[in-house]
C-alpha cells in the first residue's frame, strides 16, 4: 500500500521550479474563489451559500490543497501527513452529512481543471519555459488523485465505523427486546428508543419473533434492514416488525429455504420475549430432521401453553389420575382416552364417547362404568374435570412414564 507521503511525492514536482510556489501563494484566495464558483455551479451537492458550513468547508479545503501544492513545488519530498489528515477528515464529514463520494470526486475534478488552467496562466505571465506546462498539469492530476484517495479513505473509515456501531446497537436492541421480564419488569420505552436510533430501526407497534434452525447466514432480500437478527447457539433469532401488515413474514418464509423455522405470535413490542418462547417451544417439539418447515406458533398456543408447564402437568397427572396407576398399561391407556372423550363431549353419553373413539357403544358403556367405579363422584366435580383434562392433554403432548 502506498503511504500518504509516497502518494504525493511523485516525479512531476521534481520537474517544477521552486519559484512557482512564490507565484501561487499570493494568488491562492483569488484562485480558490474561482474554484468555489465553478464547483458550486457544476456540482449540485455543493450549491450552498458560501457562508454555510458546507461553503466554508469547501473553501477551506480548496485553500489547503493549494497551499499543499505550493509546498510540494518547493519541497517535493516533504512530509504531507498533516494535509492527509485533513482530507481524510473531509471524507468523514461527507459521510456524516449523508453525502456520497460522487459529489466530492466531481468537486475535485472541477477544482483540478480550474487550478490547472490558472497555474498555466501564471507560468505564461511569469515568462517561465512553456515546456513546464506538461509536468505542471501532471502534478495537478497526481495531486488531485492523491487528495481524492485520502478523502475516500476517510469516507470508508467513517462508513465502517458507523456500520460497526450500527451492528452493535442492533445486537444490543435485540438483547434488550428479548429480556425476560422477571418480576414483571419490562424495558422502558425510553431505553428502547435510545437503542433504536443508533440501530437504524424504527420502533414498531407490534413484533413477531422467528427462530430459524440451523442458524447459518440468513439474508432476506429487500428486508435485511427491516429485520433484527441475532444468533443464539444453533438458532437464528429474527425480530419481524408489524408482522400482520408489513409483508416481511412471507419474505422470511421464502428466505428460510430448507431450514426449519417457527414464527411466534404478533405481540406488543415489550413482549417480544414471549413471542420468542412460543417460537422455541413450537420448533423444539418438531423432529430434529424436519427441514423446509415453517410453523406459526399462533396456531397452537394451547399446546404450547401445556408444553411450557409440562413438568407441573405431570405432577397433576400423578395426583388427579392416580386411580389409573395400579392398572395394566393397556387398560390404563384405554380408560385415559375414554375419560378424555367423556370430558370433551357435550352430553357425556356413551354414544358420543363411542363415536369419538370409533368403538361400539356397548364397549363405551363398559369403559364408562369402569371409570365411574374408579373415580366416583369426582366425575361430576368441575375442578376435577378441568384438572383431569389438563393432565390428559399434557400426557398426550409429552408422554412419559408416570
Amino acid at each position: 500500500m502506498v503511504s500518504p507521503h509516497e502518494s504525493f511525492a511523485r516525479d512531476p514536482w521534481h520537474e517544477l521550479p521552486a519559484e512557482l510556489a512564490a507565484l501561487i501563494r499570493p494568488r491562492i484566495d483569488g484562485i480558490a474563489t474561482d474554484m468555489v464558483d465553478a464547483i458550486r455551479a457544476e456540482v449540485a451537492v455543493y450549491r450552498r451559500p458560501v457562508d454555510s458550513a458546507v461553503g466554508r468547508d469547501l473553501a477551506e479545503s480548496i485553500r489547503r490543497a493549494m497551499h499543499q501544492f505550493a509546498e510540494l513545488t518547493e519541497r517535493p519530498d516533504s512530509p504531507q501527513d498533516h494535509h492527509s489528515r485533513h482530507f481524510r477528515h473531509l471524507g468523514r464529514v461527507e459521510f456524516l452529512n449523508g453525502r456520497t463520494t460522487d459529489g466530492l470526486q466531481a468537486a475535485f475534478r472541477v477544482g483540478a481543471r480550474v487550478g490547472g488552467r490558472r497555474y498555466a496562466e501564471l507560468v505564461h505571465a511569469a515568462s517561465l519555459p512553456p515546456d513546464l506546462v506538461l509536468p505542471l498539469h501532471e502534478a495537478v492530476l497526481v495531486h488531485i488523485n492523491a487528495l481524492s484517495n485520502e478523502s475516500v479513505k476517510g469516507f470508508l473509515a467513517a462508513q465502517l465505523r458507523s456500520e460497526g456501531e450500527r451492528k452493535r446497537a442492533r445486537r444490543a436492541l435485540v438483547e434488550r427486546l428479548l429480556e425476560t421480564p422477571w418480576g414483571g419488569r419490562r424495558p422502558p420505552p425510553a431505553a428502547l428508543t435510545s437503542l433504536a436510533g443508533p440501530a437504524g430501526w424504527a420502533l414498531p407497534r407490534t413484533v413477531a419473533v422467528a427462530l430459524v434452525r440451523p442458524a447459518g447466514r440468513l439474508s432476506v432480500p429487500g428486508a435485511d434492514d427491516d429485520l433484527l437478527v441475532s444468533h443464539r447457539g444453533n438458532d437464528a433469532v429474527v425480530i419481524v416488525p408489524e408482522p400482520d401488515t408489513s409483508g416481511l413474514v412471507e419474505r422470511l418464509r421464502l428466505a428460510v429455504h430448507a431450514r426449519a423455522a417457527a414464527l411466534g405470535p404478533a405481540v406488543d413490542l415489550r413482549e417480544a420475549w414471549l413471542s420468542l418462547q412460543c417460537a422455541r417451544l413450537a420448533l423444539d417439539r418438531r423432529a430434529k430432521d424436519e427441514h423446509g418447515l415453517f410453523v406459526r406458533a399462533e396456531d397452537e398456543l394451547a399446546e404450547l401453553h401445556l408444553l411450557r408447564g409440562a413438568p407441573i402437568g405431570r405432577l397433576l397427572d400423578r395426583r388427579v389420575l392416580a386411580a389409573f396407576a395400579g392398572l395394566p398399561r393397556g387398560r390404563a391407556a384405554r380408560l385415559a382416552e375414554t375419560l378424555e372423550a367423556l370430558l370433551t363431549s357435550w352430553g357425556r353419553t356413551a354414544p358420543e364417547v363411542a363415536q369419538a373413539l370409533g368403538i361400539h357403544p356397548q364397549t363405551a358403556r363398559q369403559r364408562l362404568r369402569r371409570l365411574d367405579a374408579l373415580l366416583g363422584d369426582r366425575l361430576s366435580d368441575p375442578d376435577f374435570r378441568f384438572e383431569a383434562l389438563l393432565a390428559l392433554r399434557t400426557r398426550a403432548l409429552s408422554p412419559e412414564p408416570n
